[in-house]
């Protein structure tokens, strides 16, 4: 009873409940690229890019935010970034042109860095001992997933009597009001003499210098890859692609009778069914090797994957994808936080976490842009669900010459 008391604390739970708004958030936006390109008659690049654009300033931003929370505080880390995302969705919602709706991505992108994994992840780590350190890092990661659960299905409904722009002031709002429950949130500096003497930059070098972490951060790229590609095209390519759902079958009947409602349903799916892969991954991660937890997981990413564009997409196929590729979605996340933790210590775990996390970054911003290129090249999204399974599959190998050793501090 001691050891749970422990795990769910006030940080954990605070924690928990920014991300799973922050990320309820980011996971619909998919939902608003047919709506958004059919009012003002935009190319799927162009609604890509700005997507792409946001994932890629959430990447820049997360080194500086975790920089920032060991600065100045957690909680006005989280302020800022709340501030940052509430001011780019109200703005976002009078952008009338493709240039404009692309730059002010940029300040959502920044909202997502200061309210997402960076910093929440950092604080809550810090708050836990190092018995329940995986297992909270992994439901704070799950919670993204319980936002993902019901963001992408709340913001079809709600499209049903909003136009997306009030939709997207709505968004704003909610973000604002959850920072009342910043008061709970207070974690102490946990780390060790040697760690408490080092200055960010030593530890930034001796990392940097690390082979060990330049392989992390390699293979954190498909995670993102994969994660954005899906997240920002996957509703529109179920609406496209996927074959009728039949009246009187099983969807229909529980009352999914459009594909444009399946691809939002999907979307939930995934959530749902990572809550479960990500909890999972943080009892392995306590107990098993987390750099072959994580070459195991990408290489189930690519099989899935593959078996997936291979295949005939039907609402069957769907369903079955959004189940596998749940599993394995942020279960990622707590493992190489988790890692990085491990290696380098607590003290700059935010920043570290946040440079790794860039990679992560970087391959969002591919992922989304790709998908929206290809698809107005070639009016569909093959090519990037290939370019997904072979990066999945060279992150499933660069883990495993990882060192899974703490790297002390000179003497």
């Amino acid at each position: 009873m001691q050891s749970r008391a422990k795990l769910f604390s006030p940080v954990l739970v605070v924690g928990c409940l920014i991300i799973m708004i922050s990320f309820a958030i980011r996971a619909s936006f998919g939902v608003f690229q047919i709506p958004i390109a059919e009012e003002f008659g935009w190319l799927r690049a162009e609604f890509s890019l700005a997507i792409a654009i946001q994932n890629l300033f959430w990447g820049i931003g997360q080194p500086l935010f975790g920089a920032l929370a060991e600065k100045i505080g957690d909680r006005r880390a989280i302020i800022i970034g709340a501030l940052f995302y509430a001011a780019g969705l109200v703005l976002s919602s009078f952008a009338t042109t493709p240039e404009a709706h692309q730059m002010l991505e940029i300040l959502v992108g920044f909202g997502i860095a200061g309210t997402g994994f960076g910093v929440i992840l950092a604080v809550v780590g810090r708050a836990s001992s190092d018995e329940n350190r995986s297992m909270s890092l992994a439901i704070a990661t799950a919670a993204g997933s319980a936002g993902q659960i019901f963001g992408a299905p709340v913001s079809e409904w709600m499209l049903g009597f909003l136009a997306w722009q009030q939709v997207f002031v709505v968004f704003a709002a909610v973000m604002l009001l959850v920072l009342f429950a910043l008061p709970f949130m207070r974690a102490p500096i946990t780390a060790n003499r040697a760690e408490l003497e080092e200055s960010m930059g030593t530890v930034l070098k001796r990392a940097a210098r690390d082979p060990s972490f330049s392989l992390i951060f390699i293979g954190f790229f498909s995670c993102g890859y994969q994660l954005a590609f899906i997240t920002a095209h996957f509703p529109a390519f179920v609406s496209e692609m996927c074959g009728p759902i039949l009246p009187g079958g099983v969807l229909h009947n529980i009352g999914i009778t459009t594909t444009s409602a399946l691809g939002a349903v999907a979307i939930s799916l995934i959530g749902a069914a990572n809550i479960a892969g990500t909890l999972a991954a943080g009892w392995a991660g306590r107990r098993f090797s987390k750099k072959y937890l994580l070459a195991g997981i990408y290489v189930g990413r690519t099989l899935v994957a593959t078996a997936f564009i291979l295949t005939p997409i039907t609402p069957a196929t769907v369903i079955l994808f959004s189940v596998f590729m749940g599993s394995l979605w942020l279960a990622t996340v707590p493992l190489t936080s988790g890692l990085v933790a491990h290696i380098w210590g607590l003290r700059y775990m935010g920043t570290l976490y946040g440079i790794v996390f860039f990679s992560h970054q970087l391959g969002s911003f591919l992922g989304v842009w790709l998908g929206g290129r290809m698809y107005d090249l070639h009016g569909d999204y093959t090519a990037v669900w290939w370019v997904g399974i072979g990066v999945g599959a060279l992150s499933a190998i660069v883990h495993l010459p990882i060192r899974e050793k703490r790297a002390l501090a000179p003497a």
